[in-house]
């Protein structure tokens, strides 16, 4: 039997589930939950019922203020991050110097300065982070990935990703924390990280210019206003026959782990998503150029009537066009409710003839016809990214030729690149060379 890695989590909230059912399941073999904090003593309160009703035994429960001492007393190999995003880089500094490795959801970080105290404690302890990018794992994308990689298309020349987000996954960025651009860093970051990741990794290239566009013009009060909505509830639950209405009660997950414990920090995870004082975009839109000679446009629309994204890559050879529909229309069911984020949910089928769930890799090179690629099977959510990702987190993989899917510190450093640019470029209305930035990567 494996030697078992001593892991600490940081965070309880929905995305947490994810890492405590691998630690106390699959993965146990190598990896143990061993302790955990949280600033809501609440939810660590319902995954405790849920690991102590699994036969598992309890983690140490610690404040988040006794994080070194944590690690130190419970001789903690690892640390997980999956707390709001402006806390990740305080969490990450502090847990590499206090002797445990990071696993960190995506994004890294949401600024420059972030970036450089995480890169700086990284020299000053020789330990180890690592983002989460589940997505590179869905065998989708690394079925474009091969492709690009055995040169099908010859020499990448340009990319063109847009992302649809629906009304509902969508408008649930701007019900909860991420509303504030302090929070999140916008959508540029907490999102689109993941998209640009996906870049990075498909045609193996650096980010180093960013010419952004976008705005806020469907959430918000503004806007609610300038289409006569007329007045609306503060939050969400108990409302009824409003499609932009998340209820919590409606949901067991969401009742017990927010709303049954929302007394304890104030965090209220159904506000309405045309308030007053939301500061991030819903419209996003970037030219991103590469060291490779390469260029991207990109979209993110966060108010589209379907969900899914489209990718072309051009090539010197030919082009490779990849559409995804995680939710071809949003439909509300006769409860009145609907699955808040399609891609954690496989199998769930809107029932839309026009464009049903689907995903499709096409190859064509110069002077031949189009031929579909297949693609695999996946395993789980996020276009059976997930599982992939979780077995080579737990076992420490590190060589995953040819995909070279695991991601290291640098990977999510310039994920972030692109949306930190973006977002002084939104302020400037300029280009921004990330060399500029001076992110040590």
């Amino acid at each position: 039997m494996a030697q078992q890695e001593r892991y600490g989590l940081i965070g309880t909230g929905s995305r947490a589930g994810m890492y405590v059912g691998a630690l106390i399941g699959e993965h146990a073999d190598v990896a143990s939950l061993v302790a955990w904090s949280d600033v809501n003593p609440g939810r660590l309160d319902v995954y405790e019922r849920e690991i102590a009703a699994s036969g598992h035994p309890l983690p140490v429960r610690y404040r988040p203020e006794d994080l070194e001492r944590m690690i130190r007393d419970e001789r903690l190999d690892r640390i997980i991050v999956t707390t709001p995003d402006y806390t990740h880089a305080d969490l990450v500094v502090r847990s590499l110097r206090a002797g445990a490795d990071v696993v960190v959801e995506k994004p890294l970080t949401i600024d420059a300065e972030s970036v450089r105290r995480i890169g700086e404690a990284i020299a000053e302890t020789g330990r180890e982070v690592i983002t989460t990018f589940n997505y590179r794992y869905s065998p989708r994308n690394s079925s474009l990935r091969r492709v690009i990689a055995e040169r099908s298309i010859g020499d990448v020349t340009s990319v063109h990703f847009e992302w649809a987000l629906d009304t509902v996954h969508g408008a649930d960025y701007f019900r909860r924390w991420h509303r504030d651009k302090a929070n999140s860093g916008g959508l540029f970051i907490h999102k689109a990280s993941h998209h640009f990741d996906l870049v990075n990794w498909w045609i193996q290239a650096s980010p180093t210019r960013v010419f952004a566009s976008g705005g806020l013009r469907f959430y918000g009060a503004e806007n609610a206003a300038a289409r006569g909505l007329g007045e609306r509830a503060a939050r969400g639950t108990g409302v009824i026959g409003d499609p932009f209405a998340l209820d919590l009660e409606a949901d067991a997950r969401m009742k017990e782990l927010y709303l049954d414990n929302e007394h304890h920090d104030g965090y209220l995870r159904d506000r309405d998503v045309f308030d007053p004082g939301i500061t991030i975009e819903d419209n996003l839109a970037a030219i991103v150029d590469y060291d490779s000679g390469a260029t991207m446009s990109y979209s993110l629309n966060a108010h589209a009537p379907w969900e899914g994204y489209r990718v072309t890559v051009n090539g010197t050879e030919g082009r490779a066009e990849l559409e995804v529909v995680e939710r071809g229309a949003v439909l509300i069911g006769d409860d009145g409710r609907v699955v808040i984020d399609p891609s954690m949910h496989p199998g769930y089928s809107p029932e839309d003839e026009v464009r049903p769930d689907s995903e499709r890799l096409v190859l064509q090179r110069h002077w031949e016809g189009a031929q579909v690629v297949p693609i695999p099977d996946g395993i789980g959510s996020h276009g059976g990214g997930d599982a992939y990702l979780l077995e080579h987190l737990f076992h420490r993989v590190t060589d995953d030729a040819p995909l070279g899917r695991v991601a290291g510190y640098a990977d999510g450093v310039k994920a972030v690149s692109v949306g930190i640019a973006g977002n002084l470029s939104l302020a400037t209305g300029q280009p921004v060379l990330i060399s500029e930035l001076e992110l040590g990567v």
